[in-house]
């Protein structure tokens, strides 16, 4: 049994990465995508992708939190390390308009750069969307046929699923789904192809249960499986090895002999 954690922040982890990597591949995590959020971490990214091969891959992009930040710097520098066989996507991009750290038009005008900028370089992306999903929907459709990706940590509308599935999206679930509170995600969760489907942490946020407040790490990965596969009405070990597939069809650059 082995999974992927599609989307995890190791460089904001208080503990040692060496020693998180470990716990979790003894859970049966087997690859990590630990996410760009800004010039802030961009260079630990690709610190982190050399020094924790073969299991350790990244992405680079502007959280939009962050956007107002973006620069013809920001831009140079992603477009340096894109090439890194290593960097498997543009993420975590797209709009935030619950904390509005950066104007909305700032968003949507980094957003729409940075989808430009994966097609450019035929990489997939990471999603961040909340309380954006009109607009988030319409930008993505402006470059449907170009650039495939996934919504990650879903926490969103069946309107949004539904929509993000009919343009070529993929899926991905946190610990979100673990939560008393969240009846409306898992309903949307049984409505996701199994196809279309990932996992992953978000951490060290979103910490599943049983480990509410506690900071999240990848080795928790397997307890937001064991809802997901629940709802789905397969085994841990068969939705491990189907979001497995998922995000090694999805993230060409990730190693596939695992």
């Amino acid at each position: 049994m082995k999974f992927i954690d599609v989307h995890a922040h190791l460089n904001m982890l208080e503990a040692n990465p060496e020693a998180v990597i470990q716990a979790a591949e003894q859970c049966g995590v087997a690859r990590f995508i630990t996410i760009g959020t800004g010039l802030d971490d961009h260079s630990k990214i690709i610190e982190y992708v050399k020094k924790y091969q073969p299991v350790v891959f990244g992405t680079l992009g502007f959280h939009p939190h962050d956007a107002k930040d973006f620069s013809p710097m920001s831009e140079k520098f992603m477009r340096e390390h894109l090439n890194n066989s290593r960097i498997v996507a543009v993420g975590e991009i797209g709009l935030d308009y619950y904390y509005n750290h950066s104007p909305q038009d700032t968003q949507r005008e980094v957003f729409r750069r940075q989808m430009s900028i994966a097609n450019e370089f035929q990489l997939p992306v990471e999603i961040h969307t909340r309380d954006a999903e009109a607009d988030t929907i319409d930008i993505l459709k402006e470059f449907t046929g170009k650039v495939k990706g996934l919504l990650h940590c879903f926490t969103g509308t069946q309107w949004l699923a539904d929509q993000a599935l009919a343009i070529g999206y993929n899926i991905s679930i946190s610990g979100v789904v673990t939560f008393k509170n969240s009846v409306s995600l898992r309903d949307v969760v049984k409505s996701i192809p199994l196809d279309r489907l990932h996992i992953e942490t978000d951490a060290p946020f979103l910490t599943p249960a049983p480990f509410r407040g506690k900071k999240n790490e990848p080795a928790f990965v397997v307890h937001t499986a064991k809802v997901v596969a629940e709802l789905k009405g397969i085994s841990v070990e068969e939705l491990a090895q189907v979001t497995s597939e998922n995000a090694k069809r999805l993230f060409k650059r990730l190693d596939q002999n695992w």
